[in-house]
């Protein structure tokens, strides 16, 4: 059987991340992680307070992504990463040979009322201009595979899953 790929799928919040991540996770059977999830507390007590993070907060998190990545592709697992790498910087922390970049392009009102629903996560939607504004869509350079809104997460999971396996 063929290793599955270790794949960073990276958007703005809301953007479906953790949805289309898991959901294509379970698709290439291999482990899915939430970037959110490895935040430290003082990174997860700013955003719910409102504030935004800074690249120095992001630092020790992105390290934590990174080496998540690396235990990856040293146990020759795959794995999918739900991480919004919104800034080239971010992405270049955790790119290596391999790893597969999955770009959730959104606009802000596709993402607006999904974010004002959602409950029990500690973004608020009131920091989605801040999201936006630090947003580098990724460069060709990068071989992204972009993917735009789709009539479901399943739908968008699934055009990612086959052109991630050339299908």
């Amino acid at each position: 059987m063929k290793t599955p790929p270790i794949v960073v799928v990276m958007g703005v919040s809301g953007a479906g991340k953790s949805v289309v991540g898991a959901c294509l996770a379970e698709r290439l059977g291999a482990p899915f992680v939430d970037a959110d999830a490895l935040h430290p507390p003082e990174n997860i007590a700013k955003m719910s307070a409102g504030l935004a993070l800074t690249d120095a907060d992001r630092a020790p998190w992105l390290a934590e992504v990174a080496a998540v990545i690396a235990g990856w592709r040293d146990a020759g697992t795959g794995g999918v990463m739900a991480c919004s790498a919104l800034k080239r910087a971010y992405r270049d922390a955790l790119s290596a040979p391999g790893v597969r970049l999955v770009y959730l392009a959104e606009t802000p009102a596709s993402v607006e009322d999904r974010l004002a629903r959602r409950e029990g996560h500690f973004m608020p939607a009131s920091l989605l201009p801040s999201q936006f504004a630090a947003l580098d869509a990724p460069a060709p350079d990068e071989e992204a595979f972009t993917s735009w809104p789709a009539a479901t997460p399943e739908d968008r999971c699934q055009a990612i899953y086959a052109a991630l396996s050339g299908v």
